[in-house]
C-alpha cells in the first residue's frame, strides 16, 4: 500500500520526488509523531535515482514512501525548474535539524546503523549538543541481510523503546529494503540517512558549504574516496544527465506550424 504523502511531487526518471525544504520535511516528521502509523522516508541523490531506474522492486518502494527528499543539487534544480517549492534536503542536515530541535518538540529517537560503536558515539555527540534530547535506543546491524528472527527482534526493540523516529544508517539500497520490511511491524517513522552517521561522528568529512550549494560535493567525495565512488560519479552521473535530457526532449513540443500562430 502506498503511504500517505504530505507534499507535491515531481517526476525524476520515474521517481516521485517530494517538493521539500529542510523546514517542511522536519515539520512533517514532527507531525507524524502524533500517530502510531509507520512511515518511511528516502533521502535521494543521483546515484539512488539511477539504482531505482534499474531495479523495478526498488522503484516500487519509492512509490510507497511517504517522502522522497532531494539530496543532490541536480534534483533540486529539476524541481525548481518544474516550479516546485524545493530546496536541498539531505540526510545529515535533516537529521541534525530534527535532533537539535527535539528537546523542544519532544521527539524520541532510535539510531540503527554504522560500524560497531558508531551509533553510541552518535548518541553521545548529539546528547551533548542538545541537552534533553531523548535517544531511546541504539543498535548496530550485521553486514548481511537480517534473518526473519533478527528482523522481528529489531522491530520489537524499536517498539519497546517508544521511538518516534528511527534513523537508519545503512548503505543504499539495503536501507530502503530494510525499511520496507520493518514498516509493517513498527509504529515509527523510518528515515534512511546512509553516511550521515559517519559525517556526524567525524569519521568522514563533508565538503565545504560552498561546494554543497554549488553542486560540487560530488567532486569532494570522489577525491576523498576515488576507489569506491569513481563509478558512481564518472559513469552513473553522466548517464543520469543523458537520460534526463532525453526525457525532456521527448516531452517537449515539436516545431510550431504556421497555422498554429493564427486563431
Amino acid at each position: 500500500m502506498t503511504q500517505e504523502r504530505d507534499f507535491e511531487t515531481y517526476d525524476v526518471l520515474g521517481v516521485p520526488m517530494s517538493a521539500t525544504t529542510l523546514d517542511t520535511a522536519s515539520a512533517a516528521i514532527v507531525r507524524w509523531a502524533e500517530d502510531d502509523m509507520a512511515r518511511f522516508v528516502f533521502i535521494r541523490d543521483v546515484h539512488g535515482i539511477m539504482q531505482a531506474k534499474g531495479d523495478d522492486e526498488l522503484m516500487r518502494l519509492h512509490q510507497k514512501a511517504s517522502m522522497v527528499t532531494p539530496d543532490g543539487m541536480p534534483l533540486v534544480w529539476l524541481g525548481q525548474h518544474a516550479g516546485r517549492p524545493v530546496s536541498r534536503t539531505c540526510g545529515p542536515d535533516l537529521m541534525e535539524k530534527v535532533l537539535l530541535e527535539s528537546p523542544r518538540t519532544g521527539l524520541k529517537h532510535y539510531f540503527y546503523g554504522g560500524k560497531p560503536g558508531v551509533a553510541e558515539q552518535l548518541k553521545a555527540g548529539f546528547e551533548t549538543r542538545a541537552p534533553g534530547l531523548a535517544v531511546v535506543g541504539v543498535d548496530t546491524p550485521p553486514f548481511r541481510p537480517l534473518t526473519p528472527s533478527e528482523l522481528a527482534d529489531v522491530a520489537a526493540e524499536i517498539n519497546r523503546s517508544g521511538a518516534d523516529v528511527v534513523w537508519i544508517g545503512v548503505s543504499t539500497p539495503k536501507q530502503e529494503y530494510l525499511m520496507d520490511k520493518l514498516a509493517p511491524h513498527v509504529g515509527a517513522t523510518l528515515i534512511g540517512v546512509g553516511a550521515a552517521f559517519d559525517f556526524h561522528t567525524g569519521s568522514v568529512s563533508r565538503a565545504p558549504t560552498w561546494m554543497q550549494r554549488s553542486g560540487l560535493e560530488w567532486l569532494w567525495r570522489l577525491s576523498s574516496e576515488p576507489k569506491r565512488l569513481w563509478r558512481r560519479y564518472l559513469i552513473l552521473a553522466p548517464k543520469f544527465v543523458l537520460l534526463v535530457a532525453l526525457e525532456k526532449l521527448k516531452g517537449s513540443p515539436g516545431p510550431m506550424r504556421e497555422n498554429q500562430l493564427t486563431p
